[in-house]
């Protein structure tokens, strides 16, 4: 391959300018086919855009469920606040708004090539990241979110690759400013989606061994700057749900009801006298009704209570959220097989490939020893266990999704035989 052409396929540049384009292009292909006034308040109808546009409106981190129910820790604080200023500049609940916040998403997605980009070359060699970046950039998953959720879903996406990359290359770093830029990029993706926050002790537990085992003097010293760093970007924040809420809630306090949302008696078909369904409009009035402390202790209570008395349902459960979260669907060879959507089967092979290639990627870093397969195995095993427990779907385990294409590339750069360089 004559090497001009390589140098551009391997551009991280052009690769990312691509990842755009594939998103905005399926987003203006979408938007025509939907009309303008749904766009401007459908997206909005969930717990991001009542926060954001109470926020816009001048009445705080507020009325999770859009009506005056006072403060909430239901969600971390910084997407609802990105969201409130696209707002206040272009309207509430308006198209453009819409279409900014899904450009804003388009840029966040797009913007994750270049962390993985660098983080896979570190690990394989520059076939390894041209491919890597590739497959994140033609992602269909990856392609869809920006447009499908106005969430923190690219964002987190953007973050856990940024930590990916940043925790490798701390692997050399004696510098005080590179670790405390580590505990701030922390803060903020814990600010985002405290889910992130599974793989931090054990990425900077990671770190500090192999500080140890290089013979680096003040091993832990770094790892301890980090770790302060984040707790004293959290502080604040948890500091106000103290304050409106007189109890220790850091960054986010809406588990209970997400646990309870995947434990209930909905799943039990012998269920004399459990709930039917859940309706958005009887939970508001729940929660209206107790307060949000109340009524987040009320669904603790019941999912617990249902896991304890439902042991083996439970296990069931776990098994098909797990099937769910790798393959997109409980029964994804019957749903399948079921669908007429071309797209549809497409995103159902894509996952099948992408968990096998996770899995196949795995296996190769730790075969040849790669010194950074600890780190790779920590992320996809763990960031998913919080759904294996509640409830799960796609774009829940979506920040993960660029370790998987890495991963998938290593097996794919294997494979083919591409060699490091």
């Amino acid at each position: 391959m004559p090497r001009k052409l390589l140098a551009l396929i391997t551009s991280v540049w052009l690769i990312a300018a691509a990842a755009f384009l594939a998103r905005v292009t399926f987003f203006w292909d979408q938007q025509r086919k939907i009309p303008h006034n749904i766009l401007a308040t459908v997206p909005f109808e969930q717990e991001v855009g009542n926060i954001a546009s109470a926020i816009a409106q001048g009445q705080g981190f507020s009325n999770v469920f859009r009506q005056p129910t006072g403060p909430t820790a239901w969600l971390a604080p910084i997407y609802p606040t990105l969201l409130a200023a696209i707002f206040r500049i272009f309207g509430t609940f308006t198209y453009s708004s819409f279409f900014a916040a899904v450009i804003l998403n388009c840029i966040f997605s797009a913007a994750a090539t270049v962390p993985l980009f660098f983080a896979a070359r570190r690990i394989g060699g520059i076939a390894v990241a041209a491919l890597s970046a590739w497959l994140w950039a033609l992602y269909p998953n990856a392609v869809m979110l920006p447009f499908e959720w106005i969430w923190d879903t690219s964002l987190s996406a953007f973050l856990a690759a940024a930590i990916l990359w940043a925790t490798l290359e701390l692997t050399e770093s004696t510098k005080p400013l590179d670790w405390i830029a580590y505990g701030i990029l922390w803060g903020v993706a814990l600010l985002t989606n405290p889910a992130l926050g599974i793989f931090l002790p054990f990425l900077l537990l990671w770190l500090a061994v192999r500080r140890i085992s290089s013979g680096t003097r003040v091993s832990i010293k770094f790892p301890l700057l980090t770790l302060a760093v984040t707790f004293l970007c959290c502080v604040p924040w948890t500091i106000r749900n103290y304050t409106q809420f007189h109890r220790l809630i850091p960054i986010r306090g809406n588990f209970p009801f997400e646990l309870w949302l995947g434990n209930n008696d909905i799943f039990d078909e012998h269920a004399v006298g459990g709930i039917q369904r859940i309706t958005r409009f009887g939970e508001a009035r729940l929660y209206a009704q107790l307060g949000e402390t109340a009524f987040m202790d009320r669904k603790r209570g019941l999912a617990w209570n249902f896991i304890n008395t439902h042991r083996s349902l439970e296990l069931q459960l776990i098994k098909r959220r797990m099937t769910a979260t790798w393959l997109g669907t409980e029964s994804p060879w019957r749903d399948f097989r079921s669908t007429d959507s071309a797209l549809i089967r497409i995103i159902f092979i894509g996952n099948a490939i992408v968990a096998l290639g996770t899995l196949s990627g795995l296996v190769l870093l730790f075969l040849r020893r790669n010194p950074y397969a600890i780190p790779l195995a920590l992320i996809p095993l763990l960031f998913p266990v919080v759904y294996y427990i509640t409830h799960t779907s796609l774009r829940y385990r979506h920040p993960m999704d660029p370790t998987l294409l890495l991963l998938t590339a290593v097996a794919f750069a294997s494979l083919f035989g591409a060699r490091k360089i």
